[in-house]
């Protein structure tokens, strides 16, 4: 029976958190000579959420691929999340998504079921974010791994970069931190099927409406919250804008379920790489707990947006997504300087 299957027995790591380790990748393309074309308007030069190549005056593609291993045990559930964390890659570039293709590997001997029900999930949320998923590739692998290859629109004049935050803009976050620790926690007995839950409610939430409020507004730099943690992605925009982030630690805001992880002195296994990856560039203020610092450096799968927005437009915004009923949470400011400032 399919549903007597664990996924997440099958794997090591599962979602985000088996992303490769952040300096390592940067090691690793470190020797790596990107491609240049006029109209390649994004890619590694410098890298973000994901590429983009003109095609004329009014129009460029957006282009993602993201896939990771399972970290719920439910097909659909799994499925659904994988999805959304793809799809969201686009919406963090300012764009719409098209078109998708599966990126599945799965090991022979499962039901044919569980495949079906990972599929169709995720059909549903391509079909939500507006696209078609239009087919993919599947191979053997003892280790499960599913994602989607997302290629979406963007007009050329309004893409959303990592790189152009600017002194004076206010810091916001579009969802709650945690899904790394709850997820974490679930097996130890430190968190419930009622955290379990609300973790996944926030997974399987595309970034569709927050992009859409957004946009009026001209952020000045959008990027998605996933397996480096709040402060790695931190550490990447305000590295790529010559800036630096001012982070309020009291003002992060937790899923229900990881702050009780933390208080038990727990951690997830990505917390080491990702201070690896930005400690050395994020201080550390005085009164500042540890719990602020493990919740910024969880690793998050499908995380919401950390926008960097012109602060005389702070108010309505608030004004506006709290009268829809959008989470917005105001977690600080950019100002002159480098690095990552936890106060």
């Amino acid at each position: 029976m399919a549903s007597d299957i664990k996924l997440t027995d099958l794997v090591t790591s599962g979602g985000c958190a088996a992303k490769y380790p952040a300096a390592r990748l940067e090691q690793l393309l470190a020797g790596f000579v990107p491609a240049e074309a006029a109209d390649l308007l994004v890619g590694l030069s410098p890298a973000d959420d994901a590429a983009v190549y003109r095609l004329d005056d009014e129009r460029a593609l957006v282009f993602t691929l993201d896939f990771f291993p399972p970290l719920v045990d439910d097909p659909a559930t799994f499925g659904a999340i994988a999805a959304t964390n793809a799809l969201n890659d686009v919406f963090a570039m300012g764009g719409t998504p098209l078109l998708a293709l599966s990126i599945a590997a799965f090991p022979e001997e499962l039901p044919s079921t569980v495949l079906a029900e990972c599929f169709a999930a995720a059909d549903l949320k391509v079909r939500e974010a507006g696209g078609l998923l239009a087919g993919g590739h599947t191979i053997r692998d003892n280790e499960p791994k599913y994602g989607l290859a997302v290629v979406g629109t963007v007009h050329p004049d309004a893409i959303w970069a990592k790189s152009t935050a600017r002194p004076g803009d206010v810091l916001y976050l579009t969802k709650p931190l945690g899904t790394g620790l709850v997820l974490h926690g679930l097996p130890r007995g430190l968190a419930g099927d009622a955290e379990l839950a609300g973790a996944v409610t926030w997974m399987t939430t595309l970034n569709r409406a927050a992009a859409e409020a957004l946009r009026p507004f001209e952020p000045s730099a959008v990027t998605d919250v996933t397996g480096f943690g709040l402060l790695g992605h931190a550490y990447e925009m305000a590295s790529r804008s010559a800036v630096r982030l001012e982070i309020e630690a009291l003002a992060l805001p937790a899923m229900d379920g990881a702050l009780h992880v933390i208080a038990a002195g727990e951690k997830t296994g990505g917390d080491r790489r990702n201070r690896d990856f930005a400690g050395p560039h994020v201080t550390v203020g005085p009164g500042v707990e540890l719990g602020a610092e493990t919740l910024a450096y969880d690793p998050q799968t499908a995380g919401g947006f950390l926008v960097a927005l012109p602060a005389a437009r702070a108010a309505v915004l608030e004004s506006t997504l709290a009268a829809r009923g959008q989470f917005l949470a105001r977690i600080g400011r950019v100002a002159e300087g480098s690095g990552v400032h936890l106060v």
